[in-house]
């Protein structure tokens, strides 16, 4: 069933709405305002946890809703609410247009339609029964413990979710999407003597239990997992100070995501926040980097066939060689900057209003060997996974450790090191990078970005990079 039928039949048919009377109240609403549209979504999500051989927590909930938006000029009236009906719609339209304050603007003309299909339909929830889901947990914590003797602790979980949505413009035309997402992870705690250390793998994307719940998968997660923890058993303390730094390919692109991604999003770059603001054509990294945002890739975690405003998702060059070309825009900022949305206004429900965030955001793969980079370096750290980390958007500055790291030693992989930062700023770090490699990868798809307390899906990679002069933050005395 198409996405338009499948999306008409949940929130018209079912809800009991008619379209025509739907599409005169939001023309009514939005009358003299210069966007707006009506967002309808529902949704069902589910989680499973497994920890210390027990089921600790097992959820399944339903949401649905609808948020209206009027924007004039930069205000925006939203009003929503879970009641999908013609009384509740005609209420918020009430709202939404008091910011129009007797203002006449002229309606923006509509994204144009898509016919992509970048994920399935199928609803992963209730292709594979509850008994099944449990089972693979309970087989994930079997084989773990049966892998590796110095194992404390073993934590797995599932989670899944389908969501549809519909959004209704004022002159009728309308967008849908059905949008399933599906992850698993599994996190492991091993202990030698007094010492206790955790490594965890996950992976998902925009598809069905079944690309998740394979033997092979499972398995790979599990044994990732028990990896990195066995890693950060022999670790020892590491370094501070300036030195070279090499960066895994594919997670560690979360780095970029938060130190370079946010600061290239329009409304920071509009309101001139942002420390890339003003600086579209101008050198902003070593010639070579070249940053996109595309959520156009089939079956990625942070891919959408269409935005939260019903833009086409699509490939955005943000930077080119080297050059910053372009922001990623939703259509508010877009249209105040006088440039074309990019497909980037996501909201994390129908609660919210939709905001430029990324989707998969990587650095393109360049020409340079992994190993060749590696071997060019005397003494440095190389940096494998990423925990948490911290960005200011205005001034760029970032600090972020590193989960998974070892010493660099006359080009030679060291010992691993515990306690790694990576501290600098984002435009400043994008200077320094002096070499890239060919080996671009994407993160197994378990992204999560946070913006003005709206968390949405993304995916996020990149190659091997060389950097020359960070600063490292270290716990060697």
């Amino acid at each position: 069933m198409p996405h338009d039928a499948h999306a008409h039949e949940l929130f018209f048919v079912r809800a009991g709405l008619d379209r025509d009377n739907v599409r005169k109240i939001v023309a009514e609403s939005l009358t003299g305002a210069d966007d707006g549209e009506l967002f309808l979504e529902y949704r069902q999500s589910e989680t499973l946890v497994l920890d210390d051989r027990q089921i600790k927590a097992a959820s399944f909930d339903t949401t649905q809703g609808f948020g209206l938006r009027s924007v004039a000029g930069e205000a925006q009236g939203y009003a929503h609410s879970s009641e999908i009906s013609e009384a509740a719609i005609r209420r918020a339209a009430t709202t939404v247009q008091a910011v129009k304050s007797g203002r006449s603007g002229h309606l923006a003309p509509g994204p144009v339609g898509t016919n992509a299909a970048l994920y399935t339909d199928l609803n992963p929830l209730a292709l594979v029964p509850f008994e099944d889901k449990v089972k693979l947990l309970e087989e994930i914590d079997a084989y773990a413990r049966g892998r590796e003797p110095r194992i404390k602790q073993v934590s797995a979980s599932l989670a899944g979710s389908w969501q549809a949505v519909y959004i209704l413009r004022a002159d009728g035309t309308h967008a849908a999407d059905i949008r399933p997402l599906v992850r698993i992870n599994v996190s492991v705690v091993l202990g030698h003597g007094d010492r206790m250390e955790t490594g965890s793998h996950g992976m998902g994307g925009r598809f069905t239990y079944d690309g998740v719940m394979s033997t092979r998968d499972w398995r790979n997660c599990v044994d990732e997992a028990l990896r990195q923890a066995s890693v950060n058993l022999e670790s020892i303390n590491a370094p501070a100070g300036e030195m070279s730094v090499v960066l895994g390919p594919g997670w560690p692109g979360v780095m970029l995501h938060e130190a370079v991604g946010h600061g290239l999003e329009g409304d920071f770059n509009r309101k001139g926040t942002s420390a890339f603001s003003g600086m579209i054509g101008k050198q902003v990294a070593a010639k070579g980097v070249t940053v996109v945002d595309d959520g156009s890739i089939p079956d990625r975690r942070g891919s959408i066939t269409i935005d939260d405003e019903g833009t086409p998702s699509s490939r955005t060059t943000l930077i080119e060689d080297g050059i910053l070309v372009g922001y990623l825009q939703d259509r508010l900022n877009a249209r105040l900057s006088g440039v074309a949305a990019t497909g980037n206004g996501r909201r994390q429900s129908y609660a919210h209003p939709p905001l430029p965030r990324m989707t998969n955001t990587f650095m393109v793969a360049g020409d340079k060997d992994p190993g060749e980079i590696l071997a060019s370096v005397k003494k440095g750290i190389y940096a494998v996974n990423f925990g948490g980390g911290q960005v200011d958007i205005t001034s760029g500055k970032f600090v972020f450790a590193a989960t998974e790291a070892y010493l660099i030693e006359n080009g030679k992989i060291g010992p691993a090191v515990k306690g790694a930062t990576l501290i600098g700023n984002g435009p400043d770090a994008l200077t320094r990078v002096s070499m890239i490699g060919n080996d671009l990868q994407l993160d197994p798809g378990i992204g999560v970005c946070g913006k003005d307390g709206q968390g949405v899906p993304v995916g996020v990679g990149q190659p091997t990079l060389r950097l020359d002069g960070l600063t490292v933050g270290g716990t060697a005395v």
